[in-house]
């Protein structure tokens, strides 16, 4: 069955739009080369390779197993983004290995996730070096931290992946 010539321009129009939009719309590459340096980004998949250079030409010196492990980009290269892991180490990851999400992780000691942000606050959970969560919420010292759902607000010091740069 023809559509009317009213719907069938319609829909005509709308496909345009909607093959034209993925064009017009950022990519997770083209947002990411927009901020301002340094700033974080996490490990997206299960298993990351950190290269020499910005190329698959180059050799891999890190495979890292640790997804959402928080990373500090620091140099910005077309599809490529030179990065620092936790312990300083530097090197090339692909855009498609990193996401937006802000998450920290926890170094130093173990630490208190607190129910305010109040070093006299209750503790409700402990977590030791190593454990990595989600921050949200930071603000004069201290960051909501979400692990798997335990929630609790930890200081800043305690968290690599939780300063505003």
């Amino acid at each position: 069955m023809a559509l009317p010539l009213r719907s069938g321009v319609k829909f005509l129009c709308c496909a345009a739009l909607a093959l034209a939009l993925p064009a017009v719309a950022p990519t997770p590459a083209t947002a990411q080369a927009q901020k301002k340096l340094p700033y974080w980004v996490a490990i997206s998949k299960d298993e990351a390779r950190m290269r020499v250079g910005p190329s698959m030409d180059y050799p891999a010196n890190w495979i890292y197993r640790r997804k959402n492990l928080p990373l500090k980009v620091i140099e910005v290269y077309p599809n490529w983004r030179r990065i620092e892991d936790p312990d300083g180490t530097k090197g090339w990851m692909h855009v498609r290995l990193l996401k937006d999400d802000r998450t920290a992780i926890v170094i130093g000691e173990t630490v208190a996730l607190r129910a305010d942000p109040s070093n006299s606050a209750r503790a409700l959970y402990r977590a030791e070096p190593g454990v990595v969560g989600r921050v949200t919420d930071c603000d004069d010292g201290w960051c909501m931290f979400d692990v798997h759902g335990q929630r609790g607000y930890i200081p800043t010091r305690n968290l690599w992946g939780a300063t505003s740069e």
